[in-house]
């Protein structure tokens, strides 16, 4: 019983790291380590921001300024809502888009013409393809005119025919929402000249939030400035309250088969009473008597323990080499499993400290109640 659970808590553990990670890159390959928004309202003009300032930073690689709007697409017979995101090429680069494509490649502009990148559920949506003799699907884009008036004789939007040369795949969120377009072309469609809707800023991971705070410090209160962990923030705390409660019940769970250790013991007991006479007649006291039960219920607890760390991480790197259990829908993919030194020395700690005392609290009573 104890070496199963200490196998089970080492896969799960080691499972939900997996998963943890793979929601990682899911939703940070995409989204800019930092984003700065205004807190006054949906846009703001780029020229009351220090750009200059927010690129010398240090740990700063990139930075890009962003429009973002709620467009529709069109192709055929087929409508969809989109939102378009009009970014400087350097977010290219910044989102590894090289590595998330489906089909076609990453661009933005072709011969001073504008293209798109459009997330791939989203051109399954409208039944469109990246045609292998053009190398692209033609799309018509309406975007809403900002001051717009609702007439007979004037449309609130501005149509315009739009290439589409690549399909892009991070995650359900933005493979279903997201076409990608240049900054420039998404200015000139809303006709905004200096007004922005965020700044995407790329930094390392480990000095994320020294660059947050120093941000902060700079823009005031009138910029709101999030991470990539904090604007999924209900994803990311849902897997880490997942693999704390999966902690939770195996621990109980633990607990509950240690209870074959506690009996175990107290037969042991009972059966050696005519050994433990002789000891007491040759002059064993009870401490002695009680040391050599404890260790017994210590050794069968810790072999237990032993077993079960050999057999999780066997299992692990198994799946590790191996991919015996594979993605849904994604035979090629297999599970993510990842082994962390600190989970198996967290396991390793309550699982110990939890066998000695379940071997020390039984015999301690046997010893008293039986032996006078």
């Amino acid at each position: 019983g104890i070496a199963i659970i200490t196998a089970a808590l080492v896969i799960l553990l080691s499972a939900f790291n997996g998963i943890e990670k793979l929601v990682n890159q899911l939703y940070t390959s995409y989204d800019p380590a930092i984003i700065i928004r205004s807190e006054e309202g949906k846009t703001f003009d780029s020229t009351t921001v220090n750009l200059g300032k927010l690129r010398s930073l240090k740990g700063v690689k990139s930075l890009s300024k962003a429009l973002e709007e709620t467009v529709i697409l069109k192709r055929g017979n087929k409508w969809v809502n989109a939102r378009m995101v009009g970014v400087e090429f350097s977010f290219l680069n910044a989102c590894d888009i090289e590595n998330h494509m489906v089909d076609g490649y990453p661009n933005l502009e072709e011969n001073g013409h504008p293209t798109a990148i459009i997330g791939a559920s989203l051109l399954d949506k409208l039944d469109g393809f990246i045609s292998d003799v053009d190398g692209y699907d033609q799309l018509t884009l309406y975007t809403p005119l900002r001051e717009a008036s609702i007439s007979r004789l004037k449309s609130p939007f501005n149509v315009m025919p739009l290439k589409v040369v690549g399909r892009m795949n991070y995650n359900k969120e933005v493979n279903s929402s997201d076409i990608l377009v240049s900054l420039n072309f998404a200015q000139e469609q809303l006709k905004y000249n200096k007004d922005l809707t965020a700044i995407y800023v790329e930094v390392a991971l480990k000095d994320r939030l020294n660059i947050q705070s120093e941000i902060k410090a700079l823009l005031g209160n009138k910029f709101s400035v999030k991470t990539a962990a904090e604007k999924n923030e209900l994803i990311f705390k849902t897997s880490q309250s997942e693999k704390k409660i999966v902690f939770i019940i195996l621990v109980f769970i633990f607990i509950l088969a240690a209870f074959n250790l506690i009996a175990s013991l107290n037969m042991l007991f009972v059966e050696k009473r005519d050994d433990i006479r002789t000891l007491r007649q040759i002059g064993f006291n009870k401490k002695q008597i009680f040391s050599i039960f404890f260790l017994e219920g210590i050794l069968i607890s810790f072999k237990g323990i032993i077993i079960g760390l050999a057999l999780g991480i066997s299992i692990c790197l198994l799946q590790l080499q191996f991919h015996i259990l594979t993605m849904p829908n994604s035979p090629s993919e297999g599970f993510p499993i990842v082994l962390d030194a600190i989970d198996i020395v967290v396991i390793t700690s309550i699982v110990v400290l939890l066998s000695t005392l379940l071997s020390f609290l039984p015999v301690s009573y046997l010893v008293k109640k039986l032996l006078k």
